[in-house]
């Protein structure tokens, strides 16, 4: 099999609490070219996610001892790295909670190893790609490092997601453009998105919740109803 080299040796942390799904994935996500650890449950995961670093975390949900949701909770405090849920649940407002919580993305049981490998990809491509000419996008007093994937308002330094710091790179470069969220969608799941466009919305509420001195009034992420969300200067 063919690889492409910028994805070699990064490290996927396999999170659930079934041996033949370990050891499905480790195989398989080894073949592809990965270097994967794993974990039993969601403490485990958070022990195993601080010595070993991972560059991603494929999350099963329902687990003894701490589910995913849990896991999410406390890992989000302290590391950014992409996630992506593996979970059995259909009902979108599971899906909903974990994106929330700060998850990536999510596939659902059952689900392809094709496909899979190609959402890390996607993901890991989001997190880690070098990034093109003018990296520095500053609109008022916000200020977005695409090389150095560092935010910040004024001095305040802001702690993103992949897909938050996507999608504020998208709308801090067309400040006052009205972006509809099927547009955002994309940008977010390239050839894989699904048609759910509520996740746009949750993405844009826990950008909000960092970005923002005020996330219930904000003055830098609009929402232009019926339509989308644009990005302006507060004092436009």
């Amino acid at each position: 099999m063919s690889l492409s080299k910028k994805f070699v040796m990064k490290t996927i942390l396999i999170v659930d609490d079934k041996l033949s799904t370990l050891r499905l994935l480790t195989d398989y996500l080894t073949e592809t070219g990965f270097r994967t650890v794993t974990a039993s449950n969601g403490r485990e995961a958070l022990y195993v996610a601080r010595h070993e670093k991972p560059d991603l975390v494929l999350l099963d949900i329902m687990m003894p001892e701490m589910d995913g949701l849990e896991f999410m909770r406390h890992f989000r405090k302290e590391r950014q790295t992409p996630v992506i849920m593996l979970t059995a649940r259909v009902e979108e407002t599971d899906k909903v909670v974990g994106l929330e919580l700060g998850a990536d993305d999510y596939v659902t049981k059952p689900f392809g190893m094709a496909e899979l490998v190609a959402r890390i990809r996607a993901v890991l491509r989001r997190a880690t790609e070098p990034p093109p000419a003018a990296d520095i996008l500053r609109v008022g007093d916000v200020t977005l490092d695409k090389g150095t994937h560092l935010v910040r308002v004024g001095e305040r330094k802001i702690e993103l997601t992949p897909s938050e710091f996507d999608l504020l790179t998208v709308l801090m470069s067309a400040p006052g453009q009205v972006f509809t969220r099927a547009h955002l969608l994309e940008r977010l799941k390239g050839d894989w998105f699904e048609n759910v466009e509520r996740t746009v919305d949750v993405h844009i509420r826990n950008l909000r919740a960092k970005l923002e001195p005020d996330p219930s009034h904000p003055r830098y992420v609009l929402t232009v109803f019926g339509v989308g969300y644009r990005f302006t200067d507060e004092t436009a």
